[in-house]
């Protein structure tokens, strides 16, 4: 009887597990993802709530700046854990695709893209596409920078001027696809050494290196510094939200990021990876990115760019080298320099 008593409460114990796996499993159906995102929080999330909205499939994400998020990659090589890797500046991820980090995907809605998406999917052989573009510049708080009674910056060599000592904030190139895209600006502006001569002088006008970014603008829009090193939607972003940020496109004219999305090589998940990059292409998800103000020019060309998001065509765009600036070799090569040339300055 007592054998008799145990066992029926197995059974009762086994059929309520499996009606409460029964219960669970819709949520499960669709299987897993695990999702890296190298762009805003908001828009981060806004990616994944939909995602997970329109293929059943639960996303596991984690938020990373596009330098953290390689390091990462690369650490993780032997043993992956990443699927998919979305947003950021292309450098980063051109140089995931060189390392041999990322793996090919044609995806159908490829045929739906600008030309200039298509450039780092058809240098890498596939290994990563373009999702958004957006132009450097910086921003400035305008309240500050009257109270402080300082000229208006205009062009890059305006935020060398004396006056600006420790009222500019930007992130460091190792940790940030912005800065690094700033860094390889300067060199291509500039050339080498009046680029690295451009990036000395704005160092003693620094107050902070960050992790992030986006942090300069962030801190400039909340009254803490003057001037933040940023894409220039990124200022519009702040503007739009209500605080006295003033965007601008540097007169000299500056360098630009194609933000891109890559499939992490070995990644477990595989199949879903490749659904989330078609659903990351689709001109109706692209032309969301208003929804959580975030102003890129998006690579489908019929997606629907906000009013707010800056003219590009107005824009004095330098000719990039993309394929050169995010290679292993050249990016390593100005990091390491700007590290033992501009890093170790005092300011």
């Amino acid at each position: 009887t007592l054998f008799k008593g145990v066992n029926m409460r197995i059974i009762r114990i086994t059929l309520l597990s499996l009606l409460l796996l029964m219960i669970a499993l819709p949520l499960y159906a669709g299987g897993r993802l695990t999702y890296y995102c190298s762009t805003d929080i908001p828009w981060c999330e806004l990616m994944k709530k939909e995602f997970e909205k329109r293929t059943g499939i639960r996303v596991s994400m984690t938020r990373a700046s596009s330098g953290e998020t390689l390091t990462k990659i690369r650490a993780e090589k032997s043993n992956p854990k990443g699927d998919v890797w979305w947003g950021g500046t292309g450098d980063p991820h051109l140089q995931a695709a060189e390392e041999g980090l990322s793996q090919a995907y044609n995806s159908p809605k490829l045929s739906e893209l600008h030309d200039w998406a298509k450039t780092p999917h058809q240098a890498t052989g596939g290994k990563t596409v373009g999702i958004y573009l957006g132009a450097l510049g910086f921003g400035y708080n305008r309240e500050l920078l009257a109270k402080k009674g300082l000229p208006v910056p205009k062009c890059w060599n305006d935020l060398l001027h004396s006056a600006y000592k420790d009222e500019i904030m930007m992130a460091y190139p190792s940790t940030s696809g912005t800065a690094y895209t700033t860094l390889a600006s300067m060199v291509q502006l500039f050339g080498e050494e009046g680029g690295f001569n451009y990036m000395k002088g704005l160092h003693k006008n620094i107050s902070q290196y960050t992790k992030s970014g986006s942090a300069g603008i962030k801190a400039s829009a909340r009254g803490e510094i003057t001037v933040g090193i940023v894409f220039v939607h990124g200022a519009v972003k702040q503007a739009v939200s209500g605080f006295p940020i003033e965007a601008v496109s540097p007169c000299e004219g500056t360098g630009y990021e194609i933000g891109s999305v890559s499939i992490i090589k070995g990644a477990r998940n595989l199949e879903n990876a490749k659904k989330f990059v078609d659903f990351a292409l689709t001109a109706d998800v692209q032309s969301r990115s208003a929804e959580v103000k975030s102003y890129q020019v998006p690579s489908n060309k019929n997606a629907v760019s906000a009013p707010e998001a800056p003219d590009v065509s107005s824009i004095k765009l330098i000719d990039y080298n993309h394929a050169l600036y995010g290679s292993k070799v050249e990016r390593t090569r100005l990091l390491k320099k700007w590290d033992a040339e501009v890093k170790v300055l005092p300011r």
